[in-house]
């Protein structure tokens, strides 16, 4: 058995596309459009991960844009996808330039949570730990994760 990818629904697909792959970093690998069934999958690759991921040997997250709205609710999402970066520091405060919310900030060096633009939970892990700095350390948790 191999993991292949998780799916996420997403109501709007080029401000997910903004989240995922100019805020976390993630690079499209592949899309498919299906007329018939009417929908979009995106299928997104973790930087390191992309050189597998050229050889289908990879996790990737697929992005699954239904072209007909439709409101999704927590029954249909789970509980969070995660990510190993290089600089948590760094990667919230790009987040962050963007208007994302930090809903667990990074306090200990090591982990954090923010939420995409459909309220998907994303965790963010450092490779290794950093010492806790401000204005992270201080930072108090906003909404949920």
């Amino acid at each position: 058995m191999r993991y292949l990818h998780t799916m996420v629904r997403v109501k709007d697909l080029d401000a997910s596309l903004r989240f995922y792959c100019e805020g976390l970093g993630l690079t499209e690998m592949y899309r498919m459009e299906n007329d018939k069934g009417r929908f979009t999958l995106v299928f997104l690759a973790a930087p390191e991960d992309v050189e597998l991921a050229k050889e289908r040997k990879a996790p990737l997250v697929e992005l699954t844009y239904n072209w007909d709205p439709e409101d999704y609710q927590g029954g249909r999402n789970f509980g969070h996808l995660a990510y190993r970066v290089d600089d948590i520091y760094e990667t919230c405060q790009r987040l962050m330039d963007m208007g994302v919310t930090i809903n667990r900030p990074p306090r200990d060096g090591h982990m954090a949570f923010v939420r995409s633009p459909d309220n998907i939970s994303v965790e963010l892990l450092q490779d290794g730990n950093l010492d806790p700095a401000e204005p992270w350390a201080s930072m108090p948790n906003t909404g949920a994760w």
